[in-house]
């Protein structure tokens, strides 16, 4: 089984990892976290550093556990949904499992939903985590 995670950073992302984590350990699957830096090229190296230092950490805890595991750091500048659904169909994953976090609805109007966009786009199921 292929998982896909969005990974930020966040709790909710680490949430995140921990539920691919135990669904990997069931079906015997492989992990693959991603990270859409939404401002493509234009992002800072610093910020493209942290977040590729981020995964690597996180993708190094997941081997020590035994549990295959690699990331994407995409600097495409999409959106971050649109990114995790390209990516998800890149690698052909069976799952994708991402954080949402609780916001108003006029805060989903101003923002977008990251989580709405994957969830009614992915080629996969997808497990929402708060």
């Amino acid at each position: 089984m292929r998982i896909l995670v969005g990974y930020d950073g966040s709790n909710v992302s680490k949430e995140a990892i921990a539920i691919a984590e135990q669904h990997a350990q069931v079906f015997n699957g492989e992990i693959s976290l991603a990270r859409s830096m939404v401002g493509g090229p234009e992002v800072p190296r610093r910020d493209f550093e942290k977040a590729e230092n981020d995964l690597e950490y996180e993708k190094n805890v997941l081997l020590e556990k035994k549990i295959p595991c690699d990331y994407v750091l995409s600097v495409r500048g999409l959106e971050a949904g649109e990114d995790l659904v390209q990516i998800a169909e890149e690698k052909k994953v069976d799952e994708i499992i991402i954080g949402v976090r609780r916001r108003s609805k006029v805060g989903k109007l101003i923002f977008g939903s990251t989580a709405q966009y994957v969830i009614l786009n992915a080629p996969s199921p997808v497990v929402a985590v708060k």
